[in-house]
């Protein structure tokens, strides 16, 4: 029994080091999704997309704003006589009718045109880079997601591997109870621990159904899920990740370039530009526009050439566009406060997955270098110890579940900072994994 768990055990952490040692890319099936799958999907997500139609909405926009008035074009019917009556003849030429057909433009002042145009191709920019921004979340949803499906998929494994072990363990009280050697307690006690490890296994595979759900949504593929055990590779993430969770030499310097290049801070700052813009435009408004027209009027009888000219001006008498001007300010204090809101975000953000990165890294390395084989040993030396009468079932069902709960804090802490790392990575040097 103890060199059969031994072995186990062993077998298990050596393929969970070598599995997380492996390439991006490597896999044992041709339709194993890598990392980079996954990260490329997300343009097809329905959020990119609304994303992205956005960005044409707004392109429109510009088209709307950069042209000047439209001119009018007015006809009229006057000087109709009820009294002596119209006369003999067509209405077009002998009727004595005053047929009039005119044309009538605004003239803006105040570089209205100009304003309203920039503030929509900043609007143009801004919802550019909120379509970077929401590509960028859906890649760290949907690496979440991924390394969930991976962690589910490993865990179903070391519980199945401990499964083993727990119905080995089983066959043998059941072997030395048949002998004499053993107790019905404590036979009984060895068989309620092995079912507690196969109702985890339960647990596990639901965990698994879960996660290979989600993750295929992401993908919009139904196979996930039917994928067989054992063809799916850790990725390996850039050699650079590490040396990014640390603090560069410029201190920062470095943190400032990293949060300006942001799409989030990016589009916040077009759309200050953007709300300073319709503050010109909402200012330009106290210039009032002219309307110039021109009439060619027709009147049988005393004329067939007649033209008249017109100008008309809007009377600002008690109001001078004070409530656009009001409200224009406000929009562009409110598009300042959203910087400064995203900027904030942004550092701590930046700040909290370099913290995250750092500690689980030595989190991880902890429980690989020390904890579990420290809690291998112990539980190695409880089986020995306890074949020769040297220890209680308590301490041995005790060191078993030590090592079990180790085994799987492991692969929590390996879980989580691959999902810090790639973060950090999709943060600051995106172009490493997505090329």
């Amino acid at each position: 029994m103890i060199n059969t768990r031994t072995i186990a055990v062993c077998h298990l952490m050596c393929a969970v080091l070598a599995a997380w040692a492996g390439s991006a890319d490597a896999q044992t099936g041709s339709n194993t999704p890598t990392l980079r799958d996954v990260l490329q999907a997300v343009n097809n997500s329905a959020e990119v997309r609304l994303a992205r139609q956005a960005q044409v909405g707004a392109e429109a926009d510009v088209l709307t704003a950069d042209h000047a008035p439209l001119p009018v074009l007015s006809s009229k019917l006057s000087q109709i006589d009820l009294q002596n009556g119209l006369g003999a003849g067509d209405w077009l030429g002998r009727k004595r009718v005053d047929k009039a057909i005119g044309l009538d433009w605004t003239y803006e002042r105040g570089e209205k045109r100009a304003h309203r145009t920039n503030a929509a191709q900043r609007m143009v920019a801004a919802t550019a880079a909120e379509a970077q921004e929401a590509v960028l979340q859906q890649m760290l949803t949907a690496q979440a997601a991924y390394y969930d499906w991976l962690a589910a998929h490993e865990r179903v494994q070391l519980v199945v591997s401990m499964e083993a072990a727990g119905r080995e363990a089983v066959r043998a009280a059941q072997t030395r109870l048949a002998a004499g050697d053993l107790s019905q307690q404590d036979a009984s006690r060895i068989e309620i621990d092995a079912a507690r490890v196969a109702a985890d296994k339960q647990s596990a595979q639901l965990d698994f159904s879960r996660a290979a759900i989600a993750l295929s949504q992401v993908l919009n593929r139904a196979d996930i899920a039917s994928m067989p055990a054992g063809t799916v590779m850790w990725p390996e993430l850039p050699d650079t990740a590490p040396e990014t969770a640390k603090p560069s030499a410029n201190g920062d310097e470095s943190i400032a370039a990293m949060v300006d290049a942001r799409a989030d801070v990016r589009a916040a700052r077009e759309r200050i530009a953007a709300a300073r813009s319709n503050l010109d435009g909402a200012t330009a408004l106290q210039k009032t526009d002219p309307t110039i027209g021109i009439s060619f009027d027709h009147y049988p009888g005393t004329s067939t050439r007649l033209i008249e000219l017109r100008v008309q001006i809007p009377l600002t008498w008690g109001y001078r566009y004070q409530g656009e001007a009001a409200r224009a300010q406000s929009d562009l204090k409110q598009a300042e406060l959203a910087e400064e809101r995203v900027l904030r975000d942004a550092r701590t953000e930046l700040a909290r997955l370099r913290q995250e990165s750092a500690s689980l890294t030595q989190r991880t390395a902890s429980f690989e270098k020390d904890i579990v084989p420290r809690a291998t040993q112990v539980a190695n030396q409880a089986e020995f110890a306890y074949r020769r009468g040297a220890l209680s079932l308590t301490d041995l069902l005790d060191a078993r579940r030590t090592l079990r709960t180790t085994q799987l804090d492991v692969l929590a802490a390996r879980t989580d900072l691959a999902k810090a790392r790639t973060a950090l990575l999709l943060r600051t040097e995106p172009q490493l994994l997505v090329r």
